[in-house]
């Protein structure tokens, strides 16, 4: 269950923001107590930050869409900062569908080798005809809402398929940023009440 607090005015959403391609080898610097501060600016309440990766959790009564919230956050970030971060904002009830909804067998998987990929929209099918599932094997995908499932067993680093999903045929025009299943399933207890 996302977490939602109602008053007589209004109804408060717990979201999540992935930023996408930050503090990676000492480019696009963006600390995290700056990052709090950012979404405090816009508004947002009980901001909090996980890793140093670009993963916020916050509360808005704003009632605007999720991409609203993003592209508000990714001027902001510019503004603040001297450049773009793409970034996606769900809700917790969406992060929760999409640990729901794992092909995969996420409880017996270490961290590392399960991935989400999420997508600023529904990528077509035809985006994966170039791919060639089973000369990846053991490693695997599935697509689902907005997202990509990657069962990865030897680490995103090592993975060939990765590199495959993330190649312009799959992703030109989308905006997506991925996440190991860590990452995914504490975003989820964050933003849950």
């Amino acid at each position: 269950m996302t977490k939602t607090t109602k008053t007589a005015e209004t109804a408060k959403t717990t979201y999540a923001a992935l930023l996408r391609g930050i503090n990676v080898g000492g480019n696009r610097k963006v600390p995290m107590a700056e990052l709090r501060q950012v979404l405090g600016g816009l508004g947002h309440e009980g901001v909090q930050t996980y890793l140093q990766s670009g993963n916020a959790v916050f509360t808005s009564a704003s009632g605007k869409a999720p991409d609203a919230l993003a592209r508000e956050l990714e001027a902001a970030i510019e503004a603040h900062f001297g450049f773009r971060v793409p970034c996606l904002v769900v809700d917790g009830a969406y992060l929760r569908a999409v640990a729901d909804a794992c092909p995969f067998p996420a409880a017996e998987l270490e961290g590392k080798q399960l991935h989400a990929t999420f997508c600023s929209e529904q990528p077509a099918e035809s985006r994966f005809a170039s791919i060639d599932a089973p000369v990846h094997l053991p490693e695997e995908y599935r697509v689902g809402d907005r997202v990509i499932y990657l069962y990865a067993p030897n680490g995103l680093g090592r993975s060939k398929l990765a590199e495959a999903l993330a190649k312009p045929a799959v992703v030109k025009g989308l905006d997506v940023t991925t996440r190991n299943w860590n990452t995914v399933v504490k975003l989820v207890e964050l933003t849950q009440d």
